[in-house]
């Protein structure tokens, strides 16, 4: 295993993260499963299920950093393999935390409306 450096990590860092956000642009033009982005026509799916696949997913993501993180400390996994799967939970959990205030901010609004 190479000698973990300063300069290596923030390397690494870099191209995990960007690794990352190439993972999630390619998942939002695609949509989940490969299927098309959910701006277009949707069929049968509602909502609450889109909502339901898209957390599932956030939370594989999650678990899939830990479980590197685990295998970095057991010395089974590369730096390069840890920092591209946090890099992605990092970016899957600003994503969430994007929505949930756009969805607040929508039930705000709508509270704030004169019947």
């Amino acid at each position: 295993m190479p000698e973990v450096t300063f300069a290596n990590a923030v390397s690494a860092y870099a191209n995990g993260a960007s690794q990352a956000i190439d993972t999630v642009r390619q998942g939002a033009e695609t949509g989940a499963g490969g299927q098309a982005a959910p701006g277009a026509a949707l069929g049968g799916t509602n909502f609450g299920d889109l909502l339901g696949q898209t957390l599932d997913a956030a939370r594989a993501t999650g678990l899939g950093a830990e479980t590197q993180s685990v295998s970095a400390v057991k010395g089974e996994a590369s730096l390069h393999q840890v920092v591209a799967s946090v890099a992605s939970a990092e970016v899957t959990l600003q994503t969430v935390v994007a929505v949930r205030d756009r969805v607040i901010n929508a039930y705000q609004e709508i509270l704030r409306m004169p019947i």
